[in-house]
């Protein structure tokens, strides 16, 4: 008796293991539907990113704004581009809530974006870091957006900037 039980035992809990496991399985691929459903609306740029957990622009501010000089966190955003490189689109500006700028460059200069994006919405994946540019890489960096000789040549500062980045850029298409 003691061994029909012991035996009765053991396929219940091998048959409810295997149901629980199917349902893992299909509870699986429907995520990986559902991520891909998402990730279609985007283009990949870098390494390849998911667009679940990004901050909005508001939630950057504030984590920028309470940063200083030097630091620095790991972070997903979305935001909408203001200005890119025309000459490669090795940089890009994008705009936070709060009228700043936030200056992205690419992780180990790995990847370009398209030139005409500005206006379009990316999400970014990376580092978020706040630095002091000086004013030569203020004035290449005007050159590079097609600033006029007397734009460049009123800068004459430096400048503390929200800077970024990016290891991964989904555009939204």
């Amino acid at each position: 008796m003691k061994k029909i039980i012991l035996i009765f035992s053991l396929i219940v809990v091998f048959s409810a293991c295997k149901n629980e496991e199917k349902t893992t399985k299909e509870e699986t691929a429907k995520e990986e539907t559902t991520k891909e459903i998402v990730d279609a609306s985007y283009k990949t740029f870098g390494k390849e990113i998911v667009a679940n957990d990004a901050l909005n622009t508001a939630s950057m501010a504030e984590h920028y704004e309470a940063m200083k000089v030097g630091d620095s966190i790991d972070a997903k955003m979305t935001a909408k581009v203001n200005e890119v490189c025309k000459s490669k689109g090795c940089w890009m500006k994008l705009d936070l809530a709060n009228g700043e700028e936030v200056m992205v460059k690419f992780k180990d200069y790995g990847f370009f974006m398209p030139k005409d994006i500005e206006g379009k919405e990316v999400i970014i994946n990376g580092k978020a870091y706040v630095k002091e540019v000086s004013v030569d890489e203020q004035r290449h960096y005007a050159e590079d957006g097609g600033e006029s000789a007397e734009a460049i040549a009123a800068i004459t500062e430096p400048k503390r900037t929200y800077s970024f980045e990016a290891d991964g850029v989904l555009l939204k298409e």
